[in-house]
């Protein structure tokens, strides 16, 4: 055996040794524990030993100063019961607000690099609030079979995203699984999501978080919690009360058997990161981890200590200091590697790109690193490009020739041309054709653009067109939490309704939504549930409510079979055409790959008052063959006419979709269509035509 595995000191009863410094956090070595943390400002340094679930520590020991290295701290402690140990530290150094120091001795901080949490083990079980060290760190131990497993290869450009919510994507009783709101619960509906034909599945945020941070109790009585998890406690950590193991701290394995089954069935696991802020809030807000072991430099301050709010949570994390950029990039690395992750989406994206003073950079290095990182080379990075301090990127997010963003001009300007607002024909063509006035492919490549219509934040689909307003009443915040300008359209009623007329206009608006999110150029994302017509009740930001508002109701998946079926169709009908994924072999002769088109073929209308619109792409089956696919959109409330653009000679219009004909919206076989007659487009409809399907 080494030398160096073998105890050089004691402590009490304890045999130690100095650790390893070059590893952060806890790990297992022979005979031992590793513990290691970084610490600028600290004078002294204390693990703090827990067995699981008892308050009080059994052991407190210092490490000595031959224990460390420049800023960092490093101890072995050998025998220790691994599987029935929480652990913790006491960091003791000058406490100066102003200069960003607030050490406090008496708080017990979690890891920063704890890959494996208790204290939140089961979902809503309250906790002790008598305990002062609420999150307890453990040590993992990697030993995972994953029966040769990797993350999948996918190309960018067939991705087609579905985000869900851990907790409410099997919550409800509806859902028939048997371990509800949990990643076995979610790892049962596979087969619906392969069903359906999506390529990746982006969840909102998995890392540990609190869901009693914030809690209260509404007018109603109803308890509110932190249901989204965007407040981070632990970034290396799944949460324990998204695992029916939770209980066992086996979160680790039933996450890992999670993303290996969606890998079985070619599905990509994309993760929702939160970066930009922690739970432990302002200067008024709670000692966890961070602000106890090096304030300064994990958050943004301003000059007298306070601070920056770029995220409207309170804090926002110092993403380009060095020690915080090699966490980041340590942290996705871990992900990648250990949990085969395939990629992630970035809340609030364009803190990470803000200077230690707050201010934008035209080159940050956090966002060059890991667009470069060779283990996250072929990891999706999707950019949501804004933050709450009015820095809105869209378009300019810093990228590097591999980041993605949230397009949210698509979203906006699909939903207002929709409803029939005027103005938007230009920009609207302009988003189906792959928004290349906000991304040039020459520098952001074909999949820059993440093309959505909904998502977490806002109204579901079937909200869209059964609400004018939001219905935020039961947030406890008397209606004035969540967006204002959502471009919603109730198509004539408020709310739930039993008029046929009305039911049919909503399915119908959704049916035109889906077309157009399903053939335009950009990799398209839907919302969990809106393909079988789920609701939130007109509530556009249920960030705290674990029910029935957020939980998917499934069954309305046999109420509204008719939206799932045209999803589902629509799906594998943009799986069939390579031009709609730029992944086309060449154009026909004569023909660009898109164009657009109005009332008359190959005349657009960009009149302020014109709501009708054709925009055609030609391209190359995989065999070859010419390929056109033609969508016609009509946002008036009237019927046009149009004529569809000519063909070559030995290609025919098909019509595939035309959401004017209620459940007959996708046709079982295509129809042909004449070229020299006219084709009536119904108001508020969409017609899709193929010359291949």
């Amino acid at each position: 055996m080494r030398i160096d595995t073998n105890p050089t000191d004691t402590y009490g009863k304890y045999k130690i040794r100095p650790g390893i410094f070059l590893q952060n956090g806890s790990c297992l070595v022979p005979g031992g524990v590793n513990f290691s943390i970084y610490s600028s400002g600290a004078k002294s340094c204390e693990l703090v030993l827990f067995r699981n679930h008892e308050k009080e520590p059994f052991a407190v020991i210092p490490f000595p100063p031959s224990y460390r290295i420049g800023n960092v701290f490093a101890m072995i402690v050998f025998d220790l019961d691994y599987e029935n140990l929480e652990y913790g530290f006491y960091i003791d150094g000058a406490y100066d607000f102003a200069r960003g120091d607030v050490y406090d001795h008496d708080k017990c901080l979690l890891d920063p690099y704890a890959k494996l949490l208790s204290g939140r083990n089961v979902w809503g079980e309250e906790p002790d609030w008598s305990n002062p060290f609420q999150y307890r760190s453990k040590v993992s131990l990697d030993d995972f079979d994953w029966e040769g497993d990797q993350p999948l290869k996918t190309p960018h450009n067939e991705l087609i995203i579905y985000e869900a919510h851990v907790r409410g994507f099997t919550k409800d009783e509806s859902s028939g699984v048997k371990y509800k709101g949990t990643y076995a619960g979610l790892r049962e509906k596979i087969p619906y999501l392969k069903k359906l034909g999506i390529t990746a599945i982006e969840l909102l945020p998995i890392f540990e978080f609190d869901e009693f941070e914030g809690c209260r109790k509404n007018e109603e009585g109803t308890m509110l919690y932190n249901y989204w998890g965007y407040s981070t406690v632990a970034f290396f950590a799944p949460k324990a009360g998204y695992a029916a193991s939770g209980r066992y701290s086996m979160q680790i394995d039933e996450f890992k058997n999670l993303v290996k089954e969606l890998h079985k069935n070619n599905i990509k696991i994309i993760l929702d990161v939160v970066f930009n802020h922690t739970a432990e809030g302002n200067e008024n807000g709670p000692y966890i981890s961070f602000k106890g072991i090096d304030n300064k430099t994990y958050y943004i301050l301003t000059p007298d200590g306070y601070y920056y709010n770029f995220s409207g949570c309170g804090n926002t994390l110092n993403c380009n200091h060095s020690i915080v950029r090699n966490m980041i990039l340590n942290c996705l690395r871990y992900w990648v590697a250990e949990y085969h992750v395939d990629g992630f989406r970035f809340d609030l994206a364009a803190i990470l790109g803000r200077n230690q003073d707050g201010s934008p950079m035209s080159n940050p290095p956090l966002l060059e690193a890991l667009a470069y990182d060779p283990l996250l080379s072929d990891a999706i990075l999707i950019a949501e490009a804004w933050d709450a301090g009015g820095l809105y990127q869209v378009g300019s997010f810093p990228s590097y020739g591999r980041w993605a963003e949230w397009n949210g001009k698509y979203r906006d300007d699909i939903r207002k041309f929709l409803k029939g607002e005027p103005g938007l024909a230009g920009e609207v063509a302009a988003r189906i054709a792959g928004s290349e006035d906000i991304y040039n492919p020459y520098w952001r490549g074909d999949c820059a653009s993440i093309n959505f219509i909904t998502c977490h934040d806002g109204f579901t689909l079937w909200d869209l067109y059964a609400y004018n307003q939001k219905h935020n009443e039961r947030n406890g915040w008397g209606g004035t939490d969540g967006g204002d300008e959502d471009h919603s359209w109730n198509c004539g009623f408020e709310g739930d309704c039993d008029q046929e007329n009305v039911n049919f206009l909503r399915r119908k608006m959704i049916k035109n939504a889906a077309a157009i999110l399903l053939t335009s150029i950009g990799t398209p994302m839907i919302l969990a549930g809106d393909e079988f017509g789920n609701t939130q009740y007109g509530n556009n930001n249920p960030y705290c409510q674990d029910n029935q508002i957020s939980w998917l109701d499934w069954s309305m998946l046999k109420k509204n079979e008719e939206i799932f079926t045209f999803f589902q169709k629509m799906i594998a009908f943009r799986k069939i055409h390579p031009v709609l994924q730029k992944m086309s072999q060449g154009v026909p002769a004569g023909y660009s790959m898109v164009s657009l088109h109005g009332m008359n073929s190959w005349e657009f209308d960009y009149s302020p008052e014109n709501r009708v619109i054709g925009v055609m792409f030609a391209g190359k089956t995989n065999d070859g063959k010419d390929d056109f696919v033609y969508i016609g959109i009509n946002a008036h409330w009237e019927s046009h006419g149009i004529w569809l653009p000519q063909l070559p000679e030995n290609c025919h219009w098909k019509i595939v979709v035309n959401t004017d004909l209620g459940n007959q919206a996708f046709y079982t076989k295509p129809v042909s269509l004449n070229p020299e007659q006219q084709f009536i487009l119904g108001a508020r409809s969409v017609i899709v035509c193929s010359t291949n399907f």
